[in-house]
């Protein structure tokens, strides 16, 4: 009988690596930009401006729309399915809202049109996907496209103005010295932290994710659950298009274009698998604050708009690449 071969020691390297970086990495590139912005950003009045209160709260303020519609999108990925219609269901969501304030519905009959109408939307998805049997990328492609239309057809292509002041107190006012945008986003990262690894639903979304057919053998209704999936996905799109509305004060059919890439690259840099099978609020948190902090640095260092779409762009690709690095990783 042969001998085992020794392990060889670039194996054991690549494999403390690997593992190292499926823990860390996005924590460490969010620490790493935050010392680098400290000091390559300029100096206002003698002062870094970067590390201002009000350029940070601005930081999460950006971040908080982000972070809601990934928190969904992190369950949808997690179950290894994709959905690029959300930056749609945001300006649908919102011009719904619009138009209710609009007809004179009080603002949280309004905040609630929105959700509905999200979750309305996410449903429609579901169905598709799990009736049709269709590809939820393809769906998901058409309805941004559907969704977007109707936005436009409802308010003929121009933005609805003129929503009632209490709206904007309050849900685009601050609780001390934090908007409540900010405040509504960390409380749902609780929430769905807490509903993906404590909870059925969640231990159910990542047996779908893992292995599909295993999951539905083992008796696990994995049509209902996917329906659920995309469903809870169009409601938090929906909180985030009202909370967006007040931020704005408007209701534009076109705000949220490109919010779909920005929410499923801070989902896979956060350590969700584009797999499947493989999920984390706590990741997708930090993936939204890396993504947050990458727009606002090139803003305050004066970078033109289009090198912003190259470098957004850059980000994308290196989410995948952290992805495929920690899959290489957890197989040897």
């Amino acid at each position: 009988m042969n001998a085992p071969a020794p392990d060889r020691p670039g194996v054991a390297w690549w494999t403390h690596i690997a593992t190292f970086v499926s823990h860390y990495g996005a924590f460490l590139i969010l620490l790493v930009m935050v010392l680098a912005l400290s000091v390559i950003t300029p100096m206002v009045r003698g002062e870094q401006f970067f590390l201002t209160s009000r350029n940070l709260i601005q930081v999460l303020q950006q971040a908080s729309i982000n972070l809601i519609i990934a928190i969904g999108m992190t369950f949808v990925i997690t179950s290894r399915g994709i959905d690029l219609s959300v930056g749609s269901i945001v300006a649908l969501s919102g011009v719904v809202a619009g138009i209710a304030m609009r007809e004179g519905a009080g603002p949280y009959l309004g905040f609630a049109t929105a959700v509905v109408t999200g979750a309305a939307c996410g449903a429609f998805n579901g169905l598709l996907i799990t009736r049709l049997k269709l590809p939820p990328f393809i769906v998901t492609l058409g309805t941004l496209g559907v969704f977007r239309g109707l936005a436009l057809v409802l308010t003929e292509g121009r933005p609805i103005y003129g929503f009632s002041r209490e709206y904007l107190q309050i849900f685009a006012g601050r609780i001390g010295t934090v908007p409540v945008q900010v405040v509504v986003a960390l409380v749902l990262a609780l929430v769905f932290w807490w509903v993906l690894t404590k909870t059925r639903f969640g231990k159910y979304t990542t047996a779908i994710g893992g292995n599909e057919e295993t999951a539905r053998l083992a008796g696990i209704p994995v049509d209902w659950m996917k329906l659920k999936i995309y469903t809870l996905t169009g409601l938090l799109t929906g909180i985030a298009g009202a909370l967006l509305t007040a931020r704005l004060s408007s209701a534009d059919p076109v705000a949220g274009q490109l919010f779909e890439l920005d929410a499923i690259a801070a989902t896979i840099m956060g350590g969700t698998s584009l797999m499947g099978g493989e999920g984390t609020i706590g990741g997708t948190v930090v993936g939204t604050l890396i993504m947050s902090l990458v727009r606002n640095g090139m803003n305050l260092l004066n970078v033109p708009t289009f090198w912003q779409q190259l470098v957004l762009g850059s980000v994308i690709i290196l989410a995948v690449v952290l992805d495929q690095f920690r899959r290489r990783g957890a197989s040897r």
